[in-house]
């Protein structure tokens, strides 16, 4: 059974820092995206930032130049470390990863629970 278990949310004052930890975790064969997506009270979730095997990236405009993703492959673990945090980045950060079990022939998009993340002073 795959899963994606998020750390490090939390309350944070504007301009501050965070860094969020997504691990997957069961009998994984390949993973060729990681990623983070984001959902505010009452708005569409929205990608924030992926990474993928490759290490190609892609950011949300809004985060670019604060926010920065990376990935330690061998511990199937992705980081999103952010910085200058603002009021507009509180939300429910989600960890999402496209990966291929053992055994399946299949990729497959799977998500973590979501850790909270609140700017405010």
């Amino acid at each position: 059974q795959v899963q994606l278990v998020e750390s490090g949310g939390g309350l944070v004052q504007p301009g501050g820092s965070l860094r969020l930890s997504c691990a997957a975790s069961g009998s994984i064969s390949s993973i060729n995206a990681m990623g983070w997506y984001r959902q505010a009270p009452g708005q569409q979730r929205e990608l924030v930032a992926r990474i993928f095997s490759d290490r190609t990236t892609n950011y949300e405009e809004s985060v670019k130049g604060r926010f920065t993703i990376s990935r330690d492959s061998a511990k199937n673990t992705v980081y999103l470390q952010m910085s200058s945090l603002q009021p507009e980045d509180t939300a429910v950060y989600y960890c999402h990863a496209f990966l291929r079990p053992s055994g399946s022939l299949f990729t497959n998009p799977y998500w973590g629970q979501g850790t909270q993340v609140t700017v405010s002073s």
